[in-house]
């Protein structure tokens, strides 16, 4: 199984989003790897109530042997559903390599 659908699974059986988005990013960064660096857009009522500290928290937890392995790197983008509707989108992350 791949490492997008391992966070993909794992993320949709944690926290039921309405919307979720798990971006490879790994070819934008330096180095061999290829399956390594997400982008993950999480939209959740679960967040609804919790700082960003405690919703990064809660995804860290559910990938944490992933995190402990071959997932080097996770920009997470977390919302409820009424600041997903306010903010209009994630932000665009900036490449690595020159």
């Amino acid at each position: 199984m791949s490492m997008q659908q391992i966070i993909t699974d794992k993320v949709t059986a944690g926290l039921s989003p309405s919307h979720l988005e798990v971006i490879n990013e790994s070819h934008m960064h330096r180095g061999p790897a290829t399956d390594s660096h997400y982008k993950l857009i999480v939209v959740s009522d679960l967040f609804g109530g919790e700082r960003l500290l405690a919703r990064h928290r809660r995804i860290n937890g559910l990938l944490a042997a992933e995190l402990a392995g071959e997932l080097h790197a996770l920009a997470l983008h977390t919302y409820t559903p009424e600041e997903w509707a306010e903010q209009g989108g994630a932000p665009r992350t900036p490449s690595c390599v020159s």
